[in-house]
């Protein structure tokens, strides 16, 4: 585990990293294949995966035993989507470690009941106990610590607010910042500018991300819309069949010998 610690925190250093977000085994398998450095999860592919809906929906017990199956599926480092962290964050980064993960993001939205963005300071501390469960644990782990101002909505100065918060979880003991919402390039450069490298969430409609990279972005995923891509083939291709008992969205399937030796060669 340590030199994935290692190698994970060094692939934040540049070039930009580049997550495409996996949520089993096997599309993790078909990620590391196709080239990535790292692998990270989305929390409503593994929710969706587990007959869950997103949004701390799936039990803390299944979001680990999924982490721990897309840990033995590949050879590269691994961090974990824990959204808010499971009520308990220290037992959850704890788990995590024991799964194999060697990051986690950790989110300062408190859940599915509609309730405000923790405070900064709330976060804070939330960030520091998962920092100190690790270090009990002896591992250095890459705490991407999240915020949700965009993605929320929150009204006013949402920049700044982000700022702040940057500045707070950094003194805090986290190693990333982590903006889901914001895409606009010079909002971007001025948080990668600031105390933690910067992830942004990407996807249809966002800048290239040679475009991120050259704004300063340390980090690139798309959180769950490549899950979501595969699933709007499951669904187009069970439609063609049974309504019109035709197979052409099959045709273009992966092959049935590369998926399955993607994860012969781990088992």
């Amino acid at each position: 585990m340590t030199d994935r610690t290692t190698l994970f925190r060094a692939l934040h250093q540049g070039p930009v990293l580049v997550l495409p977000n996996a949520w089993d085994a096997a599309s993790a398998a078909l990620v590391e294949a196709a080239g990535a450095r790292a692998i990270a999860t989305t929390s409503a592919g593994v929710s969706w995966a587990n007959g869950a809906p997103d949004g701390h929906g799936l039990s803390k017990e299944r979001m680990i035993a999924a982490v721990a199956g897309i840990v033995a599926a590949v050879g590269v480092p691994v961090t974990a989507d824990i959204e808010g962290g499971y009520g308990d964050v220290a037992a959850t980064v704890r788990a995590v470690i024991e799964a194999g993960a060697v990051g986690v993001n950790l989110e300062d939205s408190p859940g599915p009941d509609g309730a405000p963005l923790l405070s900064p300071g709330d976060q804070a501390r939330r960030i520091a106990a998962a920092r100190e469960a690790a270090t009990a644990a002896g591992v250095d782990l890459f705490i991407n610590a999240r915020t949700d101002v965009y993605l929320s909505g929150v009204p006013g100065d949402r920049l700044a607010d982000v700022e702040e918060r940057a500045r707070v979880y950094a003194d805090a003991g986290a190693d990333g910042l982590f903006v889901p919402g914001l895409l606009d390039l010079d909002g971007i450069a001025r948080l990668a500018g600031g105390p933690l490298p910067l992830n942004v969430m990407a996807g249809p409609g966002a800048p290239p991300v040679s475009e991120l990279a050259a704004a300063g972005v340390a980090r690139v995923s798309v959180g769950s819309a490549i899950a979501q891509s595969a699933y709007a083939i499951a669904a187009r291709a069970a439609a063609e069949l049974l309504a019109g008992g035709t197979y052409e969205l099959l045709a273009d399937g992966l092959d049935y010998g590369t998926l399955n030796a993607a994860l012969t060669a781990k088992a």
